[in-house]
C-alpha cells in the first residue's frame, strides 16, 4: 500500500513530502496538481471512515477528481488562497468529511493542492509548518512545469519547422529540455479531433476543438510522456502531439498506454466543457451547485489516436510525426482500426495517406463520390472489401443478391470500369479508401 502511494514516477518523489504533511497534521494527505490530477497520497493506518471517503477513493483509483467536485472546491477560492482553507462536508455528493486545503504555490502561482480529510483544529504552528512543506512542493512543481513547457515548445517547433535550420535549432532545444532522456528511443502519438456528423471542422475556426478540450493533460500526468503539445494538422485541423519514451524500440506498449490516457483526459475535458456550457445556457448567474448535480453530454465521438514506429534519434521525429498523423487519419477513416491505430497496422492506408490531402479524386471515380450516389459507393466498397464475393457482400449489406447485381451494373455504368478486371477493381478500391481520408 505504501508503494501504491507513489502514483506518478514522472512527478519525482513527492511521497516523502506528502507523508511529512500527514505526520505534522495527524491526518491522511493527498497531493493533486492544479488540474486536480493525483500526484501522491498518504496511507492511512486506521479504521477511520474518513479515510474511505468516496471522493478521495475515486481520486486515488482514477487519478483525478470529477469536474463537479472540482467546481465545488474551487467555489471556496482555493485557486487564490495563500493560507489553509477549510471546506465543509457535502454528504449528498459523497463528501462525508470536511477538507483542509493547503494551496501549493510558487511565485504567486498555484501549482496544486494538499488535501486532508480532517475537521480537527490545528495549532498555528502546525499549520505554518505544513504550509512550509507545501511551499517546498510548489518549488518542485514549478521547476517541473518550466521543463515540461520548454520540451513541449521545442517539440512543436521541431514538428512544424519549415527549414532544416529551424528543425536543427528545435532539435537542440528539445535535447536540452529532455536531458539524459534525449538519447532514449521515442515514439510519437497523434490525437486527432472528432469529425461530428461527417462535417469538416475545417469550416470552423482553427481553435474550435481546442476550446472544447482546453484541459490538455500535463506530460507529468501521462506515463512515459516527455512532452504534450498542440500542433497544426491538415488544413485548419488541430491535433495533439505526445512524445513518449520507450523502454525498447521494439516495444510500443508505453506509447499505446500514453495514447489511451490522453484520449481519456481529453474526453473528460470535453465532457466537462459541454456540461459547463449547458449549465450556462440553462441559467447564467446561478449559484454553484453541489458536486454531482451537474451533467454534460460528451462531444468526443470520433476522437482517435495514431502511434508511430520508434525512433532512436530526435532528428527523425518529423518522420515519426508523419506516421502518427497518418495512423490517426486512418483510424478516423476506418473505425475498425481505431480508436488507437499503429503505423505498422494500417495496411494500405500507409500508401493512401502519402497522397496530397487536396488531391482530386480519379476522374473515373468522381461521379460515384457525389451525394446522389452515396449508397452505390458504399456498395462498391463493401463488395471490394469482401474480395468481390457476391454472397458475402449481399449478406453484409442485408440485400438480395439480385439487388447487389443491379447496383454493381450501375457502378460500372457510372465509372466506365469493368469490375471483373483486377486493375479496375484496384483503382476503384483505392479511390474509395482515399475518399474516406
Amino acid at each position: 500500500m505504501r508503494e501504491n502511494g507513489r502514483v506518478a514516477a514522472d512527478y519525482g518523489d513527492f511521497q516523502d513530502l506528502v507523508d511529512e504533511v500527514s505526520a505534522l497534521l495527524g491526518a491522511p494527505a493527498t497531493l493533486e496538481d492544479r488540474d486536480f490530477r493525483l500526484i501522491a497520497f498518504g496511507v492511512h493506518d486506521g479504521d477511520d471512515e474518513a479515510a474511505v471517503d468516496p471522493v478521495r477513493t475515486r481520486s486515488i483509483l482514477t487519478r483525478r477528481s470529477t469536474a463537479e467536485v472540482r467546481a465545488w472546491f474551487e467555489r471556496f477560492g482555493i485557486a487564490r488562497a495563500t493560507a489553509p482553507i477549510r471546506i465543509p462536508a457535502a454528504p449528498s455528493a459523497g463528501v462525508f468529511t470536511g477538507r483542509l486545503c493547503l494551496p501549493v504555490r510558487h511565485g504567486g502561482v498555484v501549482y496544486g493542492y494538499v488535501w486532508l480529510l480532517d475537521e480537527a483544529d490545528h495549532s498555528p504552528a502546525q499549520l505554518s509548518a505544513a504550509m512550509s512543506v507545501a511551499a517546498r512542493i510548489g518549488d518542485r512543481l514549478a521547476a517541473m512545469s518550466v521543463a515540461g513547457t520548454e520540451a513541449a515548445q521545442a517539440l512543436r517547433a521541431l514538428l512544424t519547422g519549415a527549414t532544416r535550420a529551424a528543425r536543427d535549432t528545435a532539435e537542440d532545444s528539445l535535447r536540452k529540455a529532455l536531458g539524459p532522456d534525449a538519447d532514449e528511443p521515442h515514439a510519437l502519438v497523434c490525437v486527432w479531433p472528432p469529425d461530428r456528423g461527417g462535417k469538416r471542422l475545417a469550416a470552423s475556426p482553427p481553435d474550435r476543438w481546442a476550446e472544447h478540450t482546453d484541459d490538455l493533460p500535463g506530460a507529468r500526468t501521462v506515463p512515459g510522456a516527455a512532452a504534450i503539445v498542440r500542433v497544426p494538422g491538415w488544413g485548419r485541423w488541430e491535433t495533439v502531439a505526445v512524445l513518449v519514451r520507450l523502454r525498447s524500440p521494439q516495444v510500443l506498449a508505453p506509447a499505446r498506454t500514453a495514447a489511451t490516457r490522453v484520449l481519456s483526459a481529453l474526453a473528460a475535458s470535453a465532457t466537462a466543457s459541454a456540461g459547463a456550457r449547458a449549465g450556462e445556457a440553462a441559467g447564467a448567474g446561478r449559484d454553484a451547485a453541489e458536486p454531482g448535480t451537474g451533467t454534460g453530454a460528451a462531444e468526443t465521438d470520433g476522437l482517435v489516436a495514431g502511434v508511430s514506429d520508434a525512433r532512436t534519434a530526435l532528428a527523425a521525429l518529423p518522420g515519426a510525426w508523419q506516421e502518427a498523423t497518418a495512423s490517426a487519419r486512418a483510424a478516423r477513416a476506418q473505425p475498425l482500426l481505431g480508436p488507437i491505430a499503429k503505423w505498422s497496422g494500417i495496411g494500405p492506408y500507409r500508401l493512401l495517406t502519402a497522397l496530397p490531402a487536396d488531391a482530386p479524386p480519379d476522374p473515373a471515380i468522381a461521379p460515384l463520390l457525389t451525394a446522389a450516389h452515396r449508397e452505390l459507393a458504399h456498395t462498391a466498397e463493401v463488395f471490394l472489401d469482401h474480395a468481390g464475393q457476391a454472397g458475402r457482400t449481399a449478406t453484409a449489406l442485408a440485400i438480395h443478391r439480385q439487388t447487389l447485381y443491379y447496383r454493381l451494373s450501375r457502378i460500372e455504368q457510372l465509372t466506365g470500369l469493368d469490375l471483373s478486371d483486377g486493375e479496375s477493381r484496384l483503382l476503384l478500391h483505392m479511390a474509395l479508401k482515399a475518399a474516406r481520408l
